[in-house]
């Protein structure tokens, strides 16, 4: 196989895309500042090169075939994948960068984005890109530099900054909270217990702490998200124990109530990365600012 064939020159696939996404070579041709006849000619010279038939003629018009359309999607994703990277070593010409970070989702929408302006202010020339992961990163595929992640220890062959000790708290909606005029560990063991996947042992924990024997417990429903749980709580489903820091707002606002002390996990908050992205500009910006935290940093 000639692989030169496997890698048609950028000029047919930017007029492949724009005639795709259009399904029209006249406003490809518009979009491109080239003529109609000359986006007809780039397209059929990829659909010669390609060896199949990208686009039914329909009279004037154009339709994508089924193949036309398969390329379509993975073309447009490569090209968006281009123009981003040339996005960011602009930026990161001009001093900033960008940084791709993975969250755990419930974390990032109730601590990190309400926060993020602040990270911003101090340092506008950086941009930062958020995936939610729940699943463990792999930063030899995903693209992904660096991410904030749950963990009982420091991570093999990446390099780990712990944010945080988690603590988790007991929470009850205000109607079922107001059924008793105190709460004890041995009244919370009689309830439906809600949990997290990803931290099935919590309650297990809980009650071994307290001295509780795990024949008592009453599991319900897991949730992925733990903004699902809490959420289950408000509803009155059942009882959930979850991080102090993703429930500070409903606490304060009175729309959840947490009867106990916080119970210390054994498990912390980590932003972790791999060796060869430690001198990211980018990461170095963001990490100066997560680790100088108030509401994160450790005593």
């Amino acid at each position: 196989m000639n692989y030169r064939n496997l890698t048609p020159s950028m000029s047919l696939l930017l007029a492949f895309e724009a005639a795709a996404r259009h399904e029209s070579y006249t406003r490809a041709a518009e979009e491109l500042a080239l003529t109609q006849s000359a986006v007809s000619r780039q397209v059929q010279t990829l659909e010669q090169q390609l060896g199949v038939i990208l686009f039914r003629r329909e009279g004037r018009t154009v339709k994508l075939t089924e193949v036309g359309r398969l390329y379509q999607r993975e073309i447009s994703e490569a090209l968006g994948r281009i123009r981003s990277a040339t996005l960011h070593a602009i930026a990161h010409h001009a001093g900033g960068g960008s940084l791709r970070l993975a969250t755990l989702p419930t974390f990032g929408s109730k601590w990190l984005l309400p926060r993020l302006h602040e990270f911003y202010r101090r340092h506008p020339e950086v941009l930062v890109h958020i995936n939610s992961r729940i699943e463990p990163v792999d930063f030899a595929t995903s693209g992904i530099d660096a991410a904030i992640v749950v963990a009982t220890g420091e991570q093999p062959g990446l390099i780990c900054h712990r944010l945080h000790a988690e603590e988790l708290l007991v929470i009850l909606s205000p109607a079922l909270a107001a059924s008793r005029p105190s709460w004890t560990p041995r009244d919370i063991a009689r309830q439906t217990l809600l949990s997290v996947t990803n931290n099935a042992n919590a309650w297990g924990d809980w009650f071994s702490h307290h001295g509780l024997t795990h024949q008592s417990m009453r599991l319900g429903p897991s949730f992925e998200l733990t903004s699902h749980l809490i959420q289950a709580v408000r509803a009155d489903i059942g009882i959930g124990l979850v991080p102090r820091i993703l429930i500070a707002d409903e606490l304060a606002e009175g729309t959840l109530v947490s009867p106990l002390a916080p119970y210390a996990s054994a498990r912390g908050y980590y932003l972790v990365y791999p060796p060869r992205n430690q001198a990211l500009p980018a990461l170095e910006a963001f990490r100066g600012w997560l680790l100088d935290a108030p509401d994160l940093r450790e005593e």
